[in-house]
């Protein structure tokens, strides 16, 4: 069993992880769910004791990983499937890592069958694709026959046969009496695999109880129907009925109907009552995903910035009202996010529409000041590079004595340095 009370970590003034409490229980598989940047992989790395925590405590058998004896044997985790060397065969790596905890040589071909790599065993592991790194990464978990096993994104870069064989394994490994605890981004496969979860956000715990419960506890349950299309009319007689009934009717774009507030038996009797067909009547069951959504979309780091059109951005509260349009200006936060403070104007941008002026019309465009001339700019900072115009039949009288020629017709550098020609000498 992993047991963490009251763990804490933080690096300088960042808290990863804030006072977590939870338990890890041997005999089912539990999902370790959260966003980027929740603290899932700092969790994991106090479990294993690569890093201590600025406050609080996680054992593993009641024991802390770094006082466990030949933790190889105990304790088995996948984090980072790339921690191999890449010039070494996947048997080679077993084989040292057996070594170093005492375990005999025959358990490495046994784990090489476990995860299908007898054929490539002694192939260098650079050659080896995401999803054959990770099953050597799950067979050095297995090493020792471990009863507490970690894992972290396990399915990574599997393929779907890859995918179902890791859901088996993990359920082999729980019905067998071990600890599993699996980190995993893919909801449907942790509703899939997972008996129990303990979800994080923040760093700060938000949920440790089984994946029912938590499905019912963050999901809103509601009954879609359906009469028969081609009689509108009964449509709206149930719906009026529902309502009067205490119920809320919403519709929905392929022409159903979405009930709250009432079950289904009585959903059922009313349009008896009101003898109305219906086509369908149902109970909508959430996804693992939906309720993780629910659970957690306050507790996202990283939102984009179309979050809001998709759905995932929280509901204005009751009362408020959307920020108003202004002409000629975009929504900052919906499609882009806004320009710092006190940032300087963007030279590339598009010219902005002009706005209507009081009165009717359009304003006149903003005025342009004039360029400082040249030779002005030449006085006020002597031994500067200065372009400007000459034409170019014009006599260089000011190249002789460090002036600014003038003219359109031809651009040249000038420096306020004096400048020697002798022409004569030159031909």
């Amino acid at each position: 069993m992993i047991e963490a009370v009251g763990l804490t970590k933080r690096y300088g003034d960042k808290t990863a992880v804030h006072n977590l409490s939870f338990r890890v229980r041997p005999g089912a598989v539990t999902g370790f769910l959260g966003p980027n940047g929740s603290g899932k992989s700092t969790t994991m790395r106090m479990i294993l004791g690569l890093d201590n925590p600025t406050a609080g405590s996680v054992t593993i058998s009641g024991y802390p990983y770094r006082q466990l004896p030949n933790a190889a044997r105990h304790v088995g985790a996948l984090l980072d499937a790339k921690a191999v060397h890449g010039g070494r065969h996947a048997r080679n790596h077993l084989l040292c890592l057996a070594q170093l905890s005492g375990i005999p040589a025959r358990r490495v071909d046994e784990v090489l069958g476990v995860v299908g790599l007898q054929a490539v065993a002694r192939k260098r592991s650079k050659g080896f694709s995401l999803g054959m790194g990770q099953r050597l990464g799950i067979a050095a978990a297995l090493l020792g026959d471990p009863q507490v096993l970690l894992f972290d994104e396990p399915v990574n870069g599997l393929d779907p046969e890859g995918i179902l064989w890791v859901r088996n394994l993990m359920k082999a490994l729980a019905a067998e009496g071990r600890t599993v605890f699996v980190s995993s981004h893919l909801m449907s496969e942790m509703a899939l695999t997972a008996d129990h979860l303990v979800v994080i956000g923040r760093g700060q715990l938000l949920a440790d109880m089984s994946v029912r419960d938590f499905i019912e506890a963050n999901s809103a349950g509601f009954a879609r129907i359906r009469t028969p299309d081609t009689e509108p009319h009964l449509r709206e007689k149930l719906t009026s009925a529902l309502t009067e009934a205490g119920g809320h009717v919403l519709p929905e774009s392929d022409g159903a109907l979405r009930v709250t507030g009432l079950p289904l038996p009585r959903i059922s009797d009313i349009a008896h009552d009101t003898d109305v067909r219906l086509w369908e009547l149902s109970p909508h069951q959430a996804s693992l995903e939906e309720a993780y959504m629910r659970m957690t979309q306050s507790a996202v780091d990283y939102r984009s910035t179309t979050d809001q059109k998709s759905g995932l951005q929280q509901p204005l509260p009751p009362g408020a009202l959307p920020p108003m349009a202004v002409a000629g200006q975009g929504q900052p936060g919906w499609y882009a996010p806004p320009p710092p403070q006190g940032a300087p104007p963007n030279p590339y941008a598009q010219p902005q529409p002009q706005m209507p002026a009081p009165g009717g019309g359009f304003g006149p465009a903003p005025v342009v000041p004039a360029a400082e001339p040249a030779a002005a700019a030449a006085e006020k900072e002597p031994g500067t590079l200065v372009i400007a115009p000459v034409k170019a039949d014009a006599a260089p009288a000011g190249e002789a004595a460090g002036g600014v020629p003038e003219g359109a017709d031809a651009v040249v550098a000038a420096s306020a340095e004096k400048k020697t020609t002798d022409t004569e000498d030159a031909r």
